[in-house]
């Protein structure tokens, strides 16, 4: 999957990746959107049409808990986590599940060059404890994917600059590596024979180089530069 996004040189690539992507996690529905750092915005996801021009007919931006929400956040956030006791929002909250939205959902926040913001978001119809066991397990990789779809869209955003790619040491490469594969810090920090402390001052160095806005994405970028392999 990640090769194939990777690949994929246009918008209608993207669409499909991101749609097969939803097949492969069984769930209802994956949505990508972002804000380019000129102001336009470009999306792709699996919504139906008519919700879409729905949300955007009755101005749903203004109100939109998890847009309102995730723009003052950094990481992640579950959609129970977000404050819907007013109305409009819980009445926002029905139209979108008469529409096929889905009663859960998890939202990723990722802030890019120039003021860039866009939200990955995974929504469907379950139970709490169902979607409890899926976002459980499946965080990792919702985040790893969210930051590899923002960069991809960075790549195809018109008239943009290649940024030149940073360099990691050796010893920075490592400590990335054993973060990619799944390893806690103290796993890596063994492995590698040395402290935890000197192993977050490897990861953070490395971090500031990929200009990424934690550990997670600092591991996205490096894998999607190539500069570590897993």
């Amino acid at each position: 999957m990640i090769g194939r996004l990777e690949c994929a040189e246009t918008l209608d690539e993207l669409q499909a990746v991101i749609t097969e992507l939803r097949d492969r996690l069984g769930v209802d529905h994956i949505v990508y959107h972002w804000v380019s750092s000129s102001g336009e915005q470009y999306g792709c996801g699996t919504y139906d049409p008519v919700w879409v021009a729905r949300y955007l007919e009755k101005g749903y931006l203004r109100i939109d808990p998890v847009v309102q929400g995730c723009y003052q956040r950094f990481h992640p956030v579950d959609w129970k986590r977000l404050d819907w006791s007013g109305k409009a929002a819980r009445a926002f909250l029905s139209d979108a599940i008469a529409h096929g939205v889905g009663n859960q959902g998890f939202s990723i926040p990722i802030r890019g060059p120039n003021g860039q913001f866009a939200l990955f978001t995974v929504s469907t119809t379950c139970s709490d404890e169902a979607w409890e066991v899926f976002t459980e397990s499946s965080r990792r990789d919702l985040i790893l994917m969210a930051h590899y779809f923002n960069q991809k869209a960075l790549d195809l955003e018109p008239g943009r600059t290649p940024e030149p790619a940073p360099t990691l040491s050796p010893r920075e490469v490592e400590a990335m590596t054993m973060l990619a594969i799944g390893y806690s810090r103290a796993q890596a920090a063994d492995t590698l024979s040395i402290s935890e402390h000197t192993l977050r001052v490897y990861v953070e160095s490395a971090r500031f180089k990929l200009g990424a806005m934690n550990t997670t994405h600092a591991v996205a970028r490096a894998l999607s530069r190539g500069l570590i392999v897993v």
